[in-house]
Formats: structure tokens, C-alpha cells, sequence
């Protein structure tokens, strides 16, 4: 049972990885990937089954999280705007690392950040983290073998890596060991996860006296699909691709596992809240020999929709956490919450002031208080001319503001079978209203049914000229 004089101020921990899905867990069902330690956190702690992402692509699910702020507000709306540039997080900007760091927490960063690239104002030291290890651009973060990484404001230089193509395949040996493409010593290759994961777990042994914060915004399992050792998966009689996918999967869950030992060794894991969590929905649709990834892993969940879409497939992301001061284990939670809420969740359990957010905290269901939060406000997501709404139990979807509004039963028609707007006009006219209400002007973006030529337009009458940044 949870102990009910735990500390006020846990130690927080939010675990997230690119493009992880459904079938990828043991714990949500998943039955070819070997992930112990996820598993472990899950049985340990409680599982949720309608958690939300910021997003159905990365950069702006980041931003969502950092900032408490749905797509309707937050900075960063989409991978890049039209004509390459990617958008950044402003001086004004307050991520959930500032407001813990405030009230005296270390926070630290380890993998991809995506929300400013080198010459941009909003990078990682800037925005709240004491320490930062990884990748600031998310096009960089698709090769595990790239030129640098960045500890802090410094870059790590890798030369051994020179000549590596990403975008080509890599030979292993019958041991299963990699042999990175175009290198003139591969021996000496360095796994981009390995050198953000160890630095991560030097940190939380670092700061184990405490109160911290750690963002481990993993890489894995997103291509490029490489990974040092095949491991378990060396003789398994699938095709290669999936071989590597399975490794880079179970690669992270023993990282994973380091970090729980950590905690168990420092004895910091009882006050320790950890979240694991997908940053987007499923993305592997058609990938690989038949059959193909999500075929064959069952990545596509129970929702209709992927990554780059608003279906619930693009943003219903298998979640779980795990606080033993806290939570009782072994439970499942169905209650909708999303990514902006960890902001006044961290704030409430980390004794911090707390800016004004699109989210509510769920410290209550953390702590068992409640099963689900009777005032939940509605969930508003926005992507090119689309938007989406969870409003109670209903799901609600427009393709394009000239669109109708669909309706369906979030639960009962996961696959959004049994469009209910005709029946329900009272749904239909609330989800409008918030459609129109919760989207403000981000000049940076187009905003839903807006064409190309009206939004240049709209830049040139503002002066703005974007550059094209893409693969800065």
C-alpha cells in the first residue's frame, strides 16, 4: 500500500520515446519484444489507456509537453512550417524544467530536445535544464552515428563517424554485431543512445540527494533502424529489419533498467515518479518486408490513425507510471488526460508556482485519491487543416474547417466506425465552439484552412521573412 506520509516533493522522471506503439510492450499486449523493465514499472505502477500526446508529430508534441500548452497555443506547431523552417521556443517561453528548477529542483536532459536548433533562442540551457546531452535538431536525431552530439552548449565531436550513411543499411556479423556503413574504423563507433544514456544515469546518481527532474526524451525506436547488437533477437528467424527494431526497443528497456537500479541503489526509487510514454502514435505503416513492422509487431494499437494524422491513432499513446511512495500497483487507469498536464502535475507535487496552462493536474489519480478528475477540461489538438476534440467520452474530428464535424464514442468505436454527429447536435455545436475558441494566431504556422498563399501573405504584411532552416 502506498504510504500515505510520503514526501511532498517527489523526484520525477518522464521517460519518452520516439515512435514507440502499442505492440511494442509487453504490458499493453505486445508479445515479440522483450521489455522487462517497462513491464516492471507497469506491474509496479499504474498503466493508462487514454493518455494524449501534444501532438501527432514530434517537435510540436515536445512543445505541448514542456510548455502546458495545447497546439491551439503553444509555440511550436508542426515538424517545420512550408519552405523548411522550424520555429523555436521564445525568451518568454516557460517550460516545466523552469518552473521545477525554481523551486529547487535539478533538471536535466538527456536525448532530443526539437525545439531549437544551434543559432536559435529556446535551446535546452536556456529553458530550464542544468544539464543537457543529446541532439538539439530532430533531423540529426535520425542517424545513431552522427558528426556531434551536444553535452550542454558544447558539441561532442564523433570524427570516427565520418562517412556513415544513415539512410543505407549496415552488415552484422553472425554474433549479431553491427558493422556501421562507411566508417574507417567501425570499432571505434559510438551509439548516440549509449552516450545520452550513460550520461543520464550519471546524472540521477549525480543529484540522487534530490529534488530532480529528468527528461529522458529517448531517440529509440525512430529510424534511422541501426543498433550496436541484435542481442536476443540474433538468431530469431525474422527478417533483418525487424531483428533491428526488436534490438533498439529492448536496447532501451536496458537502459531503463540501469536507471531503476540507480534509483533502487540510492535509494531514491520509492520517491521517484516515473512515466514512460510515446511522444506520437504508431508511425510504421508499410515498413519492411511482408510482413511489415506494424503488421508484425501490431503497432497499430486498437485506434484508426497514425502518426501525422488526428485520429486517435496519431495521439492515444501507451503510458504508464510508477511512484511506490504513491501508487498502488497493478491498476489501469481509462481517464483522458494529455501531455499538458505534466506542468501543473509537476508543479503540485513539486511545491511550484505555476504559470498559466492548458492542463490539469492528475496528482490526485497519482496519488489514488481519485479514479478520474470530474472537471476535466476538453482536449483540443490542431494539425495542418485538421483538429480534434475529446470531449467526455466523445471524439471528435474535422479534416478541414469546411468540413462537417465527426463524432464518435472514444472507447466503444475505437475505430471510428459510427460517425454519431447527426444524433448528438449538441456535441456537434460545443466541439465547433471549441474549434474556433482554442486556436490563436501563430504566425509561424498556417493555421487550419489556411492555404500557403494566405499565410505569406500574412507574413508579409507582419515584415517576416522565414529563413530556411531545415537541416541546421
Amino acid at each position: 500500500m502506498p504510504d500515505t506520509d510520503a514526501p511532498d516533493r517527489p523526484n520525477i522522471i518522464w521517460i519518452m520515446a520516439d515512435d514507440l506503439s502499442w505492440g511494442d510492450l509487453g504490458c499493453f499486449g505486445g508479445e515479440k519484444i522483450l521489455t522487462p523493465n517497462i513491464d516492471r514499472l507497469a506491474e509496479e505502477g499504474l498503466r493508462f489507456t487514454a493518455c494524449y500526446s501534444g501532438s501527432t508529430v514530434c517537435a510540436p508534441s515536445r512543445s505541448s509537453l514542456m510548455q502546458g500548452l495545447h497546439q491551439g497555443h503553444a509555440t511550436v506547431r508542426n515538424n517545420s512550417a512550408p519552405g523548411g523552417y522550424r520555429h523555436n521556443l521564445q525568451p518568454d517561453d516557460v517550460t516545466v524544467a523552469q518552473v521545477l528548477q525554481g523551486s529547487g529542483y535539478a533538471c536535466g536532459l538527456f536525448g532530443k530536445w526539437g525545439l531549437a536548433v544551434e543559432d536559435q533562442t529556446g535551446r535546452p540551457n536556456e529553458k530550464g535544464f542544468d544539464e543537457f546531452c543529446g541532439y538539439l535538431n530532430q533531423r540529426h536525431a535520425h542517424n545513431y552515428y552522427p558528426p556531434y552530439l551536444f553535452r550542454n552548449t558544447e558539441r561532442i565531436e564523433f570524427p570516427q563517424h565520418a562517412g556513415h550513411d544513415h539512410t543505407a543499411p549496415n552488415e552484422y556479423d553472425r554474433q549479431g554485431r553491427i558493422t556501421p556503413n562507411g566508417m574507417a574504423e567501425p570499432g571505434a563507433a559510438r551509439y548516440s543512445f549509449d552516450v545520452y544514456a550513460e550520461a543520464a544515469e550519471e546524472w540521477v546518481r549525480e543529484n540522487a540527494d534530490g529534488p530532480f527532474f529528468a527528461y529522458l526524451a529517448y531517440t529509440t525506436p525512430h529510424q534511422a533502424f541501426e543498433v550496436p547488437e541484435l542481442g536476443p533477437y540474433t538468431d530469431r528467424d525474422w527478417p533483418m529489419l525487424h531483428r533491428i527494431y526488436a534490438a533498439m526497443v529492448t536496447r532501451m528497456d536496458d537502459a531503463i533498467g540501469r536507471v531503476l537500479d540507480t534509483l533502487d541503489e540510492t535509494g531514491q526509487a520509492d520517491n521517484t515518479l516515473i512515466f514512460l510514454t510515446s511522444d506520437n502514435g504508431y508511425s510504421h505503416r508499410g515498413v519492411g518486408e511482408a510482413p511489415t513492422l506494424d503488421e508484425f509487431f501490431g503497432h497499430h494499437g486498437p485506434y484508426k490513425g497514425e502518426k501525422g494524422n488526428l485520429h486517435q491513432g496519431g495521439l492515444r499513446v501507451p503510458t504508464v507510471a510508477r511512484w511506490p511512495a504513491a501508487i498502488e500497483p497493478g491498476h489501469t487507469c481509462n481517464h483522458a488526460w494529455a501531455y499538458w498536464d505534466l506542468m501543473p502535475t509537476a508543479a503540485e507535487l513539486g511545491g511550484a508556482e505555476c504559470p498559466a496552462t492548458d492542463g490539469v493536474s492528475i496528482a490526485p489519480i497519482l496519488r489514488g485519491e481519485v479514479h478520474r478528475l470530474a472537471d476535466r477540461p476538453p482536449l483540443y489538438w490542431e494539425h495542418g487543416n485538421a483538429q480534434s476534440v475529446r470531449l467526455a467520452q466523445w471524439w471528435a474530428y474535422r479534416s478541414d474547417p469546411e468540413q462537417p464535424v465527426e463524432v464518435y464514442d472514444a472507447d466503444q468505436d475505437p475505430q471510428q466506425q459510427h460517425d454519431l454527429a447527426a444524433d448528438l447536435p449538441e456535441v456537434v455545436s460545443r466541439v465547433e465552439e471549441i474549434m474556433a475558441s482554442e486556436h490563436e494566431e501563430n504566425l509561424y504556422f498556417p493555421a487550419p484552412g489556411q492555404s500557403r498563399e494566405e499565410w505569406e501573405a500574412a507574413l508579409a504584411a507582419e515584415g517576416i521573412e522565414l529563413p530556411v532552416n531545415i537541416d541546421v
